[in-house]
């Protein structure tokens, strides 16, 4: 391959990058607007269903959610402390870390997110009929795809930024 085709690959490459990067921002902030229109009426924020989503199937350190979300530690906590406040959540120990506690969504938690179900569950059936199920599941197994490279580089760059 010339050169030429090299760096014609390379700024192709680059465009698509960018390209998938702008349509993963503009999803995100769709996808909000949508969360926040579906949380609303349950008294939550999309935040809060997202960290209370997380909990659904079991407790979690603040961490962990943090890990599992993508998000930092920090945001995780106040959204954590606020559901709390809230009632809508509730911090159990943690018998691995007797510092780092466990949220757990409390009864009242439960019944918001059961609040946003019936619109969710809309929501889906749209998103399969615009898209068709076959279609559906390509865009989730894509999505997948992507974050699974994406942690890998983030991996490869934390180990080729550790002192050696």
């Amino acid at each position: 391959m010339s050169r030429a085709e090299t760096e014609l690959e390379r700024r192709l490459e680059q465009q698509l990058l960018s390209r998938t990067a702008l349509g993963v921002f503009r999803l995100n902030g769709q996808f909000l607007a949508e969360s926040e229109r579906l949380a609303r009426p349950a008294g939550l924020t999309a935040a809060w269903w997202q960290v209370l989503g997380a909990v659904l199937t079991g407790p979690l350190s603040v961490s962990g959610i943090a890990r599992h979300m993508g998000i930092t530690r920090q945001s995780v906590q106040r959204i954590a402390d606020l559901l709390v406040e809230k009632k809508l959540a509730e911090y159990v120990p943690n018998p691995a870390h007797r510092r780092a506690k466990l949220l757990r969504p409390t009864d009242e938690g439960r019944a918001a997110i059961a609040r946003i179900n019936p619109g969710h569950a809309r929501l889906a059936d749209r998103l399969a009929v615009e898209l068709g199920e076959d279609g559906l599941h390509d865009t989730v197994r894509a999505l997948e795809r992507l974050a699974r490279a994406m942690e890998a580089i983030a991996m490869d760059g934390a180990e080729d930024s550790t002192p050696g």
